[in-house]
Formats: C-alpha cells, sequence, structure tokens
C-alpha cells in the first residue's frame, strides 16, 4: 500500500495570501503546503481522502487520472472545495462514489445542488454515488476493509480512517477511548499537529505527540500544518524517534 500526501497544509495553505510571515519566505519545498488531502494505492485500487481547493493542482502533480472512490473527514471548504473538478474523472471513467456522515451529504448537496440532482441535470456536470456512513459500518474496496473511526473537531464530530495497518486522521482535537481502541495496533498513524500554541478544534504539536504515544505505532506522520509550527527542517529537529513532519508530494510505502 502507498500513500501519497497531495498537500499537507491547514486550511489556508503556506504561505497565506497577504500574511508576511518567515516561513512564507522559506525556499525550502517542504515549506510550501497545499490543503490536506492523501490519496491512498494498493493493487490496481485509488481513493483519496478529502478532496480541497487544491485538487486540481494535486492530481496533475500526482499524475493521477482515476479514483476508484472519495472518503470525506468532514464539510469544511479546505475538505470539499474541490468536489466540481472530478469533472474529467467521471466523463473518462462514470460515476465516483463517495463517502461520508450524513451531515457532510447534505453540506455537499448544499453547495453543489447541480452535481446531486436528479432531474434537469447540466451537461458535464460531475456525476456521484452518495454513501452515507457512519463509525458502525465497514467499506469494501477490492479487497481492503476501510473503518471509520469518529473524532472530535472541537464540537464537530467527523471522520477518520484505518486501512490495514494505516491510520488517517486529520482535524481531531479528542477522541473517546472507545474510538482509540480502532486505532492501536496500527503500523503508521498520520495525524494532525496544527502549530505549537494550543487551539480549541485541532491538536497542538504536544497534543499530537502525545496522542502518538499513546498509539505507539511503527512510524507516526504530522500533516495539516499552520505556518505556526515553524520551519519545515527546524520542527523535524525536535521531533522523537519514527515521527516525521509530512510535506507535499511524499510518497510512504507501508
Amino acid at each position: 500500500m502507498e500513500v501519497y500526501f497531495l498537500g499537507t497544509g491547514t486550511s489556508q495553505g503556506i504561505p497565506i495570501i497577504g500574511i508576511d510571515h518567515p516561513v512564507a519566505h522559506s525556499i525550502d519545498p517542504r515549506d510550501k503546503r497545499l490543503r490536506t488531502s492523501v490519496l491512498v494505492k494498493w493493487d490496481e485500487h485509488t481513493i483519496l481522502i478529502d478532496c480541497g481547493p487544491d485538487f486540481r493542482q494535486q492530481m496533475l502533480t500526482a499524475g493521477c487520472s482515476k479514483l476508484d472512490a472519495i472518503f470525506f473527514t468532514h464539510e469544511h471548504a479546505d475538505h470539499i472545495a474541490g468536489l466540481d473538478e472530478i469533472r474529467p474523472l467521471t466523463i473518462l471513467h462514470g460515476s465516483l462514489p463517495i463517502y461520508a456522515q450524513e451531515r457532510v451529504i447534505k453540506a455537499l448537496e448544499r453547495r453543489y445542488d447541480y452535481i446531486f440532482t436528479k432531474e434537469d441535470r447540466y451537461p458535464g456536470a460531475p456525476s456521484v454515488e452518495e454513501h452515507s456512513i457512519t463509525s458502525q459500518d465497514t467499506i469494501m474496496i477490492g479487497k481492503k476493509t476501510i473503518i471509520p473511526i469518529d473524532v472530535m473537531h472541537g464540537p464537530l464530530p467527523i471522520l477518520g480512517y484505518r486501512l490495514g495497518d494505516l491510520v488517517y486522521i486529520t482535524d481531531a482535537k479528542y477522541i473517546t477511548d472507545e474510538e482509540v481502541e480502532k486505532i492501536k495496533g496500527c503500523k503508521v498513524l498520520i495525524v494532525n499537529a496544527l502549530r505549537i500554541k494550543d487551539h480549541p478544534t485541532h491538536f497542538s504539536l504536544e497534543e499530537s505527540l502525545a496522542f502518538i504515544d499513546k498509539i505507539k505505532p511503527e512510524k507516526a506522520y504530522l500533516t495539516h500544518i499552520a505556518q505556526d509550527l515553524g520551519f519545515h527542517k527546524d520542527v523535524e529537529n525536535i521531533l522523537p524517534k519514527d515521527v516525521y513532519l509530512a510535506y507535499d508530494n511524499l510518497k510512504i510505502t507501508i
């Protein structure tokens, strides 16, 4: 199984329009971050987790032109705002399955009514097959079982996902002990680490590292990163063994 980090930035990406921050001037390409999303590939299958506003650019950079499904973590714009850009994929390959909580499906239907309408469809509109899921469900793509995980993004219930030895969690602030049991035993944990200072709806670096220590995966990768976390090279130097700061276009094999 291969994971391709399409983007590792927070909701505004790095650099941010109009904000003069030291990280914005970095010449290290790892300090340039598009909105957070990953491709996960195994056998002949490829899924996308979250489809943000940088989706078109990310897919072209990754050289990916076919998806088996999109799994959404939640409905915030940095995770859904690229949905219209699936048009060429559905023209080439037919309707694309999407998986999300019912609340998220309804939010997508409101924002992209022309995609979801069953009547008087606009010619060329993307075609999707929506699947409402909860943490009680399991989803099969090929021979791989995908297990949703309840995560609290501040007061908002969202989803993470487990695919075999991989767990992917973003925008977490709290995870119940019951859901932690679904995560334990994974070999690779991808989890958000927004910044050094505390935040009301996202793990700080300290909270993320504490969560990783609780799970004890073989390797962990930090994502959904704000410029206030600091320069990539400086953060890497303070991370524990087998914890890595992810960056855009990083590929890992599990």
